[in-house]
Order: C-alpha cells, then sequence, then structure tokens
C-alpha cells in the first residue's frame, strides 16, 4: 500500500490553522503577513495554537520580508523567536538563509539548527531563491534539514514540475521535497505524481468579506477584507491527495 500523502497548510492565522485541521491538513504551517511572503507569527498565536491543534505545528521564522540574506539583528531575533517555539512545544520551525552570492547561508543556517535542537526543521522557498537549486540541495541536506519546501525555482510548482521531479531524485530519500506554490484541489494530485514528491504544502486560502456596516470611504487603501484557510478547500485538498494514491 502507499504511503499517505502529507498534506501540510499554510497558515496565516490562528484561525487558518483551526480551519485547517478542521478540513484534514496533516500539519500546519504557521506564519503572518500572507501578502509579503510569510514573516514570524506573534507569541500569542503560536501559543494558543500549540494549545488548539492536536496536529503537528511549524513555525515560520522569518523577521521580515525581501530577501534571505540577514544581518546580526535579524539573526537574533530568529534565535529568540526559535527558542520561544521550543518553549512552547512547537514540532518544529521553518527557517532558510543564503548568502549574497545566492547560495545557502551554511554558517548561519547551523546557528539557526543548534538552536532548534530537538525540533524538526523545514528549509523554506529561500531554496528557491538560490543561484544552483541542485546544489543548494546538497547543502541543505548537509545541514540536517527534514524538509526542504520549494517550486522547483519557479513562479508554482506546476511550472517547476520537472524540476521538482530532479531534486527528488537526487534526494536519493536524504531529505524530504515538498512542492508548493499554486497547488488547489484540481491540480494537486497531479503535481505529486509527476513530481513524486510525497509531502504538498497549500494555503487554501479564501477570502473573508468584512461585516462592518460601516467603513471610512477616504481609507481606500484599507481593505477591509482578509484572507483565510477555507475548512472545505482543505478537505477537497485531502480527497484529492488521497484519490491519487
Amino acid at each position: 500500500m502507499r504511503t499517505r500523502l502529507t498534506l501540510e497548510i499554510a497558515s496565516n492565522s490562528l484561525a487558518s490553522a483551526l480551519a485547517a485541521q478542521a478540513g484534514g491538513a496533516d500539519r500546519i504551517e504557521l506564519f503572518d503577513n500572507l501578502a509579503e511572503g510569510g514573516t514570524t507569527p506573534s507569541f500569542a498565536t503560536i501559543a494558543i495554537a500549540r494549545e488548539r491543534l492536536s496536529i503537528p505545528l511549524f513555525v515560520l521564522v522569518r523577521p521580515r520580508p525581501g530577501d534571505f540574506h540577514y544581518d546580526a539583528l535579524e539573526t537574533e531575533l530568529m534565535l529568540r523567536d526559535i527558542a520561544q517555539c521550543r518553549a512552547l512545544g512547537c514540532d518544529g520551525v521553518v527557517i532558510g538563509a543564503l548568502d549574497v552570492q545566492g547560495g545557502v547561508d551554511v554558517a548561519l543556517c547551523r546557528e539557526l539548527m543548534q538552536a532548534a535542537g530537538p525540533l524538526q526543521v523545514t528549509f523554506h522557498r529561500a531554496f528557491d531563491a538560490a543561484r544552483d537549486l541542485p546544489a543548494a540541495l546538497e547543502q541543505v541536506i548537509g545541514l540536517g534539514c527534514q524538509r526542504v519546501l520549494t517550486s522547483g525555482g519557479q513562479v508554482s510548482a506546476e511550472a517547476g514540475a520537472e524540476v521538482l521531479a530532479g531534486l527528488v531524485t537526487q534526494a536519493k530519500g536524504r531529505i524530504s521535497v515538498m512542492a508548493g506554490a499554486g497547488l488547489g484541489p484540481a491540480n494537486i494530485a497531479a503535481i505529486a505524481r509527476r513530481t513524486g514528491c510525497t509531502e504538498l504544502h497549500a494555503s487554501a486560502k479564501g477570502l473573508r468579506r468584512s461585516v462592518m456596516q460601516f467603513q471610512n470611504p477616504a481609507l481606500r487603501g484599507l481593505d477591509p477584507d482578509w484572507s483565510q484557510t477555507a475548512t472545505a478547500t482543505v478537505a477537497a485538498l485531502r480527497q484529492a491527495l488521497d484519490g491519487a494514491r
């Protein structure tokens, strides 16, 4: 019997994480600021998520949007956030850093890995911004990460499917290559089959409409609506993956 395919849901809030669990997610990646690619969520968000989730909780450790090259102050922030995640009982952290030439910043990532201790570690999509993906994969494997989240260096996992398949072949089981970006119920099973990835990552986001009856028309740049994981979409993703076995 084929191993169950793992569905990780990228959750941009506590409400999203709970919705993902209700829909059948296997694991949560918790973060804030979805529109900017994700940053570390608040202490309270992590703490309450850990209290209320019964599935594994991984937390994104990223101090700001933008590139993935970090200075000493940002490194200190990441180390403190990792320590917080350990103290709160999280199952894993999601990290990543590059040097100015586009290679993995091995020295910094080793420091982050050491701080993570017994927690599992996912190397995030900083990987997709690397200059040489096969070389970066070997560096990430050398660090001891359990998985790498990637779209194959393309805008979506569908566009990067051939590269993803090559990375899975290169990995030879030394690390899990987790496909992410642009996955939905209509394509997630096909991507799993084409790439050989056994872990898939999706946001399953939907638009939540504000219930405010008054909205100041002068604040045109302040959108009252927001994105949140939709339980029904997660359930559809889970069903699609189960059908792919």
